[in-house]
């Protein structure tokens, strides 16, 4: 043993290194939290998570009730699941917050993303590119003689696994919307 107490066999890097075998392991939650539509609602939620340090990887916010003056706000986090549960009483804690549901454990639900790639080639690049785009389904929405623009939707696996092959083709740019999620069934 040295002055740090760190057993032989242990990380000699930071003590922040040092991962508990027995901790439980992070996943990610798709959270769906209707909020009234207001002024400042979304800066509150946000708020919650940066306050805390919890990382929001995506976020969609929409108006779905006009006359109620209701919003939708869908956040992908990630964490343990004492940390989502967390997460889901202090945002139903908020006063804005009307309902906060979890749709990763509530049942099945669609999940799906759009997504614009600008791909820069010529020749056989050019032409893998467009091989591959009808593959995924996806949709040319502008061409120039040295690029395309895909425009894709799908679950957001599908457009990691698409813009993973576009890299090498040329890929320069992106634009991802976020997850857009709901719960199927009645």
């Amino acid at each position: 043993m040295n002055a740090l107490n760190i057993k032989k066999g242990s990380s000699s890097h930071s003590a922040y290194d040092l991962k508990n075998p027995h901790a439980d392991v992070s996943e990610s939650h798709t959270l769906a939290v209707i909020v009234d539509n207001e002024a400042g609602v979304l800066a509150r939620v946000i708020g919650l998570f940066s306050g805390r340090g919890y990382n929001i990887e995506s976020l969609t916010v929409a108006e779905i009730d006009h006359k109620g003056h209701r919003s939708r706000i869908t956040v992908v986090t990630r964490g343990t699941p004492g940390v989502i549960e967390q997460i889901k009483a202090q945002l139903g804690r908020l006063v804005p917050v009307h309902e906060v549901h979890d749709l990763t454990v509530e049942g099945p639900a669609v999940e799906r993303e759009l997504a614009l790639f600008k791909v820069v080639g010529a020749g056989e690049k050019r032409i893998e590119a467009l091989r591959l785009a009808e593959i995924f389904r996806a949709n040319v929405v502008d061409s120039t003689l040295e690029s395309f623009v895909f425009e894709i939707t799908g679950a957001p696996d599908k457009i990691d696994a698409f813009a993973e092959l576009m890299r090498p083709l040329g890929l320069t740019d992106v634009a991802r919307t976020g997850v857009a999620a709901l719960a199927r069934g009645v």
